[in-house]
């Protein structure tokens, strides 16, 4: 898996203007009645790609947008953080619990003005457990469950349970 690297001190005028207006799109997002033509509008806005039946619950904390993808009949639920710079995808069906932070970027040890980023892949039928974190460059393997509060730093085999911190395999389902 390639590694992308950004210099956040160096950025376009493109950049940081979907940045601005992604970012007031959420505010707006995080402030508005749930379950209204108005949330559901700026949801898709947001998420321009997501899946029908798809349900995201506020408040939700997401950067870059635009570089998450989100399948059919996905849940997430209330405080989810995305640090999306390196990409994610969530497949159909996936279950997402409360305050699960799915983080795709990093910073350079060296120069932390640089975000080294990897993509995050959370497979079809996937539960992430309240409070789970997943790492940059992790897949979740299709039907697997991370319990809660793990911190997942390797990729999770299909039909697999893991949890704790690191993450480990509790057994196959």
């Amino acid at each position: 898996m390639k590694e992308i690297r950004i210099d956040c001190a160096h950025q376009s005028e493109a950049d940081l203007l979907l940045a601005k207006e992604q970012a007031q799109l959420l505010f707006r997002l995080n402030h508005t009645m749930p379950m209204t033509e108005e949330y559901d509008e700026l949801l898709h806005r947001l998420f321009p790609d997501m899946g029908t039946g798809s349900r995201i619950n506020t408040p939700l904390t997401v950067v870059r947008a635009h570089n998450v993808k989100i399948g059919r009949n996905v849940i997430i639920m209330n405080g989810c953080l995305m640090m999306s710079a390196g990409g994610i995808t969530i497949d159909d069906e996936v279950q997402i619990a409360a305050n699960v932070q799915l983080i795709s970027n990093n910073h350079d040890l060296e120069n932390r003005m640089v975000i080294t980023c990897k993509p995050v892949h959370i497979c079809r039928r996937a539960w992430i457990g309240a409070g789970a974190t997943i790492l940059p460059g992790v897949t979740i393997g299709e039907n697997s469950v991370v319990g809660a509060g793990s911190v997942v730093t390797r990729d999770v085999e299909s039909n697999t349970i893991v949890a704790g911190n690191p993450a480990r395999v509790i057994k196959k389902i």
